[in-house]
């Protein structure tokens, strides 16, 4: 990969456009790398941990007002342009699309709106567990660009793809996974559209030699020229399906209650579903990928068992930023008395999960935040003086959400937080917030 870094800023003034973990992994590449004319960092945070005195800094509120001064931009995946991207004269690119130019084939990229790090980690899981050479890279915190050093002829990279890593990308994996695709990100994106072209690129480069694995509800086939299967948990003739008590995927049926896993819910079995078609076209045996399932631990934060408090389960299920999540969150679990809602307000429609609440009754809905603020005043309009009115309740903070949940949620039920909104507002990200409402419920 250093060799076609090279080619990338040789004799050129680079900018590194932001600088947290990513751009942190971009400096320590180019020194490696060398033979560009000038290194900058930009970011709109202050930078004091840089000691090289070449390295021009670029902070504060007008970071971004000199990027045409420089030939290459290398943006991290956080970092929102202040223009459209073909406005500019220099060129941007980024680590994950250097990376997926030279190790593309070797690359197994999951993208989708929900349930990506959970299928990241199950194949990596799977596959190493079943001896193959590989790697975890990209979305889950770990820079491409950081295992690059690790990487031989048949090391297999499984990377998970967000939308801001694939947006605007020229190159795609070999082996493309698109879970599923749900409202999102709008204030970053505009519109939806814009949003689902993002997470396209996934796909968009592939050849005929390459392999997608799409949720058969995203796309028309016609226009992909790799090899396809469909995955749904609604299309029972959809190549790959999922639902409460078996997965299947080409040429096996599993009934679930064959396989050990600490996954919860129908959404988790199609995550299974799809990890075990990956693994089956990398020559796994079946009953070694059941095997492996069950060594499988859950990420945190979501659906997250925290603790039983005096007869009530409480789940951690921050990672939900959207309707859908919480909807499966509430379906997976069993005994749902309490669910708390609410976060930072992007402006997504909450009209399903508010319809949701509204006809499969939850005793107690806390809201909570700016978002939560939004779906009460819909519940007040939309169904005043009805039984979910008459359950919901809003709380200021996360805290006393938490103690609400502790007065009002019945023994022998179950609490979950399950925002449906994201954190950015109060919270550094999700893993903070399911942080914090972990130490209310223990506390």
């Amino acid at each position: 990969m250093i060799e076609l870094l090279k080619k990338y800023i040789k004799d050129k003034n680079v900018l590194i456009l932001g600088f947290g973990r990513e751009g942190r992994s971009t400096l320590k590449k180019l020194y490696e790398a060398g033979g560009y004319r000038s290194v900058a960092v930009a970011d709109k945070n202050p930078v004091s941990d840089i000691e090289d005195d070449s390295v021009r800094l670029i902070c504060g509120d007008d970071y971004q007002s000199s990027l045409d001064d420089f030939d290459i931009v290398i943006k991290s995946p956080g970092v929102v342009l202040d223009k459209p991207f073909s406005s500019y004269k220099c060129r941007i690119t980024s680590q994950t699309e250097i990376f997926i130019e030279r190790y593309a084939k070797s690359i197994i990229g999951i993208t989708g709106t929900k349930g990506k790090s959970t299928t990241t980690t199950l194949i990596y899981h799977i596959l190493s567990e079943c001896g193959v050479d590989c790697v975890l890279a990209g979305n889950i915190g770990i820079p491409s660009f950081d295992v690059a050093d690790k990487l031989n002829a048949s090391t297999l990279v499984v990377y998970e793809l967000s939308c801001h890593q694939l947006e605007n990308i020229r190159f795609s994996p070999h082996f493309a996974v698109f879970l599923n695709l749900f409202e999102e990100h709008l204030d970053h994106y505009g519109t939806f559209e814009n949003y689902a072209n993002a997470k396209r690129n996934i796909y968009r480069y592939q050849s005929e030699n390459d392999y997608l694995i799409c949720s058969s509800d995203l796309t028309s086939y016609e226009t992909i020229r790799s090899h396809v299967l469909s995955a749904s948990m609604t299309d029972p003739s959809a190549d790959i399906t999922a639902n409460d008590k078996s997965i299947t995927f080409p040429g096996q049926t599993i009934e679930m209650e064959n396989v050990s896993t600490c996954l919860v819910g129908s959404h988790n079995n199609y995550n299974l579903a799809v990890a075990f078609a990956v693994c089956s076209k990398y020559g796994i045996k079946t009953e070694d990928m059941i095997r492996a399932a069950g060594t499988y631990k859950s990420l945190p934060h979501r659906l997250e068992f925290v603790a039983e408090i005096n007869g009530v389960k409480y789940y951690d299920d921050s990672i939900s930023t959207m309707c859908q999540s919480t909807i499966q969150a509430v379906r997976s679990l069993k005994n749902v008395d309490t669910v708390i809602i609410g976060g930072m307000d992007r402006g997504i429609d909450y009209t399903e999960l508010i319809d949701y609440l509204f006809n499969n009754p939850v005793n107690n809905i806390i809201l909570m935040s700016d978002s939560g603020k939004r779906i009460l005043s819909e519940i007040n309009e939309k169904y005043k003086g009805s039984q979910l009115e008459e359950h919901t309740v809003y709380c200021s903070t996360l805290k006393s959400a938490v103690d609400k949940a502790k007065q009002l949620t019945a023994p022998s039920k179950t609490c979950v937080m399950s925002p449906a909104a994201a954190s950015y507002n109060e919270y550094k990200n999700f893993e903070q917030r399911g942080d914090y409402f972990k130490s209310y419920v223990l506390n």
